[in-house]
């Protein structure tokens, strides 16, 4: 096989190198600039983040939480007090009553409405 060497192939190859080299350029350039742009617009609109939104939606759950525990403990109370629940209250949405000769209810004891 005989070799050639064409100088005319190799400035062709080179300069296609060159202007792939400025395309990528171009294009890191271009994404730059249009991902400033994009959070710009975004921190006008006021737009929340997604890592800011995710701590929120588990502080949000979490509270959530502990206002059903407090409601079961505020109905345990109520009911071991021998006090109708409120309505509205944990106790009247689970469909507990306070009759009375319930516990907490004996002659003697304190009165919490008293106070």
């Amino acid at each position: 096989m005989v070799q050639t060497t064409n100088r005319f192939f190799d400035e062709v190859a080179r300069l296609m190198n060159d202007a792939a080299g400025v395309a990528q350029g171009v294009r890191r350039e271009f994404e730059t600039l249009f991902r400033s742009q994009a959070d710009r617009f975004l921190n006008d609109l006021d737009v929340v983040k997604r890592e800011e939104f995710e701590a929120v939606k588990d502080m949000a759950r979490i509270a959530r939480e502990e206002a059903e525990t407090l409601k079961a403990r505020v109905a345990a109370l109520e009911s071991a007090l021998g006090k109708p629940p409120a309505p509205g209250s944990a106790a009247a949405a689970l469909g507990e009553t306070g009759a009375p000769g319930s516990a907490g209810s004996e002659s003697g004891s304190i009165n919490p409405g008293a106070f």
